[in-house]
């Protein structure tokens, strides 16, 4: 029944003040929407950009070769250190703790020609654990390479989605013959368009990717660009690489301690560090929003003053009846929070109307699909709660004590 009844004094206010409330109201929709479409777009951001991330591949380090700097066993500074095909296995049954390994071969303006249309591109001889290392995922209809394809050398090839839209344009690639310098490939299939942040020979999806034993026959390499591997729990990722050094040094006689001896690249670290910098940018995103919704908030605050010296003969009349200060304050603290919260879901349901608009807007450009779309999330709604919470408490706390503050007599006296 109480809050009934201030509900309905609440009501009456408006009625009395009816613009300034309005206008009020208004502030609080717009610094809502501020905060909430500020930290969605945030979000989406995030999503997009670690989506981006996991284009390169997941808690995944990628290792190369390179000098010694420091002299061992006699040997001077400055060997070079090459991997070669069996450090795969090797790695794996020295190091327990790696899941997959894989290594790298790579060679560049190789010719690619389907009937009329020729372009010179990259050439990738890899593994078929690349499949889910290096997020190698194929279209329907087609596949990656797999254990058969390398014990064979079969000469099939898998394609980057825009080294394919090159070649057949709209037309079905999956089970076509190419011609790699002058040798016949079939395509078993073809990669699933993603974003990729990270790269080191060049984006994926420009790309054709054969099977390691393949492109060694072909082109007679001797030693492995690089070797890619994932550890079993991406949390001993610093053990693992302290026991690849070791293990690597050791066969190749360089001091793990060499840190010119093998140029590690790890993309999980990179991934915690990145992570960090965008909850920093959605924290500044937040605070900008709640700047925004805290000057609506002042706009509550006069409103209660306003509301206060309006009604000074009111408070003393219920005052002198026997009402107790804490009631006063609670009726003008309530009040205050009737406003805000308002204002509030009527801000959020803009925001979520304007959201749905938004995801169902196709997103072509490559800048849009970066950006990616506005979401709100749970952490989000909790976030805006506890700040309009907050904020209208703050925007009633004040004038509240100054009504409870009135002097009974005094009041009675007021005009």
């Amino acid at each position: 029944m109480k809050g009934l009844l201030i509900f309905r004094l609440f009501l009456r206010d408006l009625k009395k003040q009816r613009k300034r409330i309005t206008l009020t109201l208004m502030a609080i929709v717009w610094g809502t929407i501020s905060i909430v479409m500020l930290l969605a777009f945030g979000e989406g951001l995030k999503r997009s950009l670690n989506k981006a991330q996991h284009g390169l591949g997941k808690d995944i380090v990628v290792m190369w070769g390179g000098q010694t700097s420091i002299p061992f066993q006699g040997m001077g500074k400055g060997r070079r250190i090459r991997f070669v095909d069996e450090d795969v296995e090797f790695l794996k049954k020295k190091v327990p703790e790696i899941e997959a390994a894989g290594a790298e071969y790579n060679r560049w303006g190789v010719s690619i020609t389907y009937k009329k249309n020729t372009v010179s591109e990259r050439v990738n001889g890899v593994y078929p654990s690349y499949e889910e290392m290096r997020a190698h995922y194929p279209q329907r209809g087609g596949r990656f390479i797999n254990r058969l394809d390398m014990e064979y050398k079969r000469r099939v090839v898998f394609l980057g989605h825009k080294l394919k839209d090159r070649l057949f344009g709209n037309e079905d690639a999956v089970g076509k013959t190419i011609i790699l310098n002058d040798v016949p490939f079939t395509v078993i299939g073809v990669m699933t368009e993603k974003m990729q942040m990270g790269m080191y020979n060049g984006p994926d999806w420009d790309k054709a990717t054969i099977p390691a034993t393949t492109f060694k026959t072909i082109w007679g390499y001797k030693y492995v660009q690089n070797i890619v591997y994932q550890p079993r729990d991406a949390a001993q990722i610093e053990e693992v690489k302290k026991k690849v050094s070791k293990v690597m040094g050791a066969k190749y006689k360089f001091d793990p301690e060499d840190k010119e001896a093998l140029w590690l690249w790890d993309v999980i670290e990179g991934q915690k560090t990145f992570n960090k910098v965008l909850v920093g940018f959605q924290i500044f995103l937040g605070v900008i929003g709640g700047m925004t919704l805290l000057i609506a908030g002042v706009g509550v605050a006069n409103i209660m003053y306003v509301a206060v010296k309006e009604r000074t003969r009111e408070i003393g009349i219920k005052m002198a009846m026997g009402a107790k200060r804490l009631h006063i304050m609670t009726q003008f603290l309530l009040e205050s929070l009737i406003i805000t919260i308002l204002g509030g879901v009527l801000g959020v349901f803009f925001c979520v109307v304007i959201v749905k608009i938004w995801a169902a807007i196709p997103l072509e450009a490559d800048w849009a699909q970066w950006l990616g779309k506005p979401v709100i999330s749970l952490e989000i709604a909790v976030t805006t709660s506890l700040i309009l919470g907050i904020i209208g408490m703050l925007s009633g706390i004040f004038p509240s004590r100054k009504a409870a503050s009135v002097d009974p007599v005094e009041s009675l006296r007021y005009e």
